[in-house]
């Protein structure tokens, strides 16, 4: 078995007017994400590292923001075609890791949601998938409240050659 390992990263600042879409759902929040797409900043983390594992690029070299085709689109599409790039390379997920990084609003509660919303779309088990919710102390930007970051770090796998 050929197993490779990923990491994504992914930051938005934080705008009033607009939903707060994290891990494919949305969260009740007074505020949301800047961005060309839904601005979800944790499947964006998640794609990167995807992309990044199976040595495709990057999240902005697939659905770059200068695409009018991607203006206001749904992470999880771009999650979804993200893993058919993977699966054209012959691999599969085998586990996510993934932290957000946000002072407000509390993400504990939504966390199991998250997890059920994207499993299906990367065909694993929400159990090969850990989403961490973290604050900076008050600290950067994100302590300031100024924008959410994500990390992830995935494992992908793939049988036999391909």
């Amino acid at each position: 078995m050929n197993i490779k390992v990923g990491f994504g990263y992914d930051v938005h600042q934080i705008v009033e007017g607009r939903p707060l879409w994290l891990g494919g759902i949305r969260i009740p929040s007074s505020f949301g994400l800047q961005g060309h797409s839904d601005a979800d900043v944790l499947i964006h983390a998640i794609c990167d590292a995807l992309l990044g594992a199976a040595n495709l690029r990057d999240i902005g070299f697939h659905f770059p923001d200068t695409d009018m085709a991607y203006a206001g689109i749904d992470s999880k599409k771009l999650l979804s075609e993200t893993l058919l790039l993977l699966h054209q390379k012959g691999y599969r997920v085998g586990n996510v890791d993934a932290t957000v990084c946000a002072e407000v609003p509390k993400l504990n509660p939504y966390i199991e949601q998250m997890k059920e919303c994207l499993a299906p779309l990367m065909e694993v088990e929400s159990d090969s998938i850990s989403i961490k919710a973290t604050t900076t102390e008050h600290l950067g930007f994100t302590g300031r409240m100024e924008g959410l970051s994500a990390y992830a770090v995935v494992l992908i796998e793939r049988d036999g050659l391909v």
